[in-house]
């Protein structure tokens, strides 16, 4: 099984259009030794190398297309690699990259929970709006860590977990979240009997979550926020990273003390990572900080192999 990381950004990517932090003015003068990155994104295979599933669907899925020509097998005039979608939120930085499929040739097999199927047939209604073009194949994820398969990705186990986090400001129990706003996938090699739990929005450590991380070969978690108020101390936003739904690196009870408690051979990659977040910064103390406890921040083209 491989996992390729497609973008390694928080919504808005990095540099973000419009923002002018340290990071990001930083990387356009070119005084600061970082990545650029696109919005979140990973794609899967199995045994067959050609079919890959998307997990989430960027806004920058047309860049990473591009930069993956894996992805592209070029076996007919129109084609592709992705068998299936697979959606962890309905967030528009993981969902609004179908509008970018609509040529497919066949509706696009979508796998996600009730809950982000309400939320993209109502508050942004993007598989209504698709059913006028290649039309939209929804299959049921069930958030309660029962197994599951796509069909043209041999050899993959899927699993997904409903994890503490908030839905997408358009749904309708923004502020109620319920079970299935947001998963984390626990995606396993059927051959090598490793897995990988990919997680990129989590706002609080539960003891499911926390059972299957500890039993993975590699996690791939929620790295969108340093400390709780970092965007508060900017003047970005009046509400604090754990509230957004977003659990921080630093302070008590972060993601770096989870991180620490894993197995010393479990592999642990930050990926999700805000335009804000210092550890973009290759030469900042925060990113030193995590070499020094073992932990990778995800880049764009990062592979992993299980």
């Amino acid at each position: 099984m491989k996992i390729r990381v497609l973008g390694s950004a928080a919504g808005g990517g990095f540099p973000q259009w419009n923002c002018n932090c340290r990071n990001c003015s930083g990387w356009r003068s070119g005084t600061l030794r970082a990545r650029a990155r696109t919005q979140s994104s990973i794609a899967v295979s199995g045994r067959d190398a050609v079919n890959w599933a998307l997990v989430n669907a960027s806004p920058d899925i047309l860049a990473q297309l591009k930069a993956n020509p894996v992805l592209q097998p070029g076996r007919a005039p129109r084609d592709t690699a992705i068998a299936a979608v697979v959606l962890v939120d309905a967030q528009i930085d993981h969902s609004t990259g179908l509008f970018m499929l609509r040529e497919s040739t066949r509706p696009l097999q979508v796998w996600c929970t009730d809950g982000a199927h309400a939320d993209l047939t109502g508050g942004n209604p993007i598989f209504r709006v698709l059913s006028h073009y290649c039309g939209v194949e929804r299959h049921e994820l069930k958030p309660d860590g029962s197994e599951f398969a796509l069909d043209g990705i041999e050899g993959v186990r899927w699993r997904a977990l409903a994890v503490a986090s908030k839905p997408a400001p358009y749904s309708p129990h923004r502020e109620a979240p319920v079970p299935g706003d947001n998963v984390a996938l626990v995606i396993g090699a059927g051959d090598s009997g490793g897995a990988a739990v990919y997680a990129p929005g989590l706002g609080a450590m539960e003891a499911p979550v926390w059972r299957a991380m500890q039993a993975a070969a590699c996690v791939l978690v929620d790295g969108t926020f340093w400390s709780d108020d970092e965007m508060i101390a900017m003047g970005l936003s009046s509400k604090p990273g754990r509230e957004i739904g977003h659990l921080p690196q630093s302070g008590r009870g972060g993601m770096l003390e989870w991180l620490d408690k894993l197995p010393a051979a479990t592999r642990r990659i930050l990926i999700h990572v805000n335009n804000t977040n210092p550890i973009l910064d290759e030469d900042s103390a925060e990113r030193a900080q995590l070499t020094s406890r073992g932990i990778e921040v995800a880049w764009d083209g990062m592979e992993i192999e299980l």
